[in-house]
């Protein structure tokens, strides 16, 4: 098996330090982003090693792409934001994965991209991360 530095792999402390895994989902994985400026935003990341949707069998992408919408869905019921972004990076973090950023009128940024990591982060409580994990978790199956 092939080692990659990359947190999403290795699901080391680099990336507990970002996020909290809520649920496998069909071909990737779903996480809280402790980062909660925008309430609700997740990442969705490819449960393999590829840097790009091109690498993707059809089959791949398709699932990928449904664990995305499946996801969206479920922020929007949950919170209710005028939009959900959606963001591809990768010049840091090579690994396929993309954010999911549910988006306010009343937001700043509003009509801008989101700040991927702003200066003043919002973080939470365990009690309250753990609150938006339950809800979502339960909205899955």
């Amino acid at each position: 098996m092939i080692k990659y530095n990359c947190f999403y792999c290795n699901k080391d402390w680099a990336l507990h330090d970002l996020m909290i895994e809520i649920s496998e989902l069909n071909v990737s994985t779903l996480y809280l982003n402790k980062d909660q400026t925008h309430r609700g935003r997740c990442i969705v990341s490819f449960n393999r090693h590829v840097t790009e949707l091109y690498q993707l069998s059809k089959e791949e992408l398709h699932s990928f792409m449904e664990d995305i919408a499946h996801t969206s869905q479920i922020l929007n019921e949950v919170f209710h934001p005028d939009k959900i972004n959606y963001a591809i990076y990768g010049d840091i973090v090579s690994h396929l994965h993309v954010h999911i950023v549910p988006k306010s009128r009343k937001s700043s940024e509003w009509g801008d991209a989101f700040i991927n990591s702003p200066d003043n982060k919002h973080y939470l409580n365990e009690e309250n991360y753990t609150k938006i994990i339950n809800i979502i978790r339960k909205r899955l199956n």
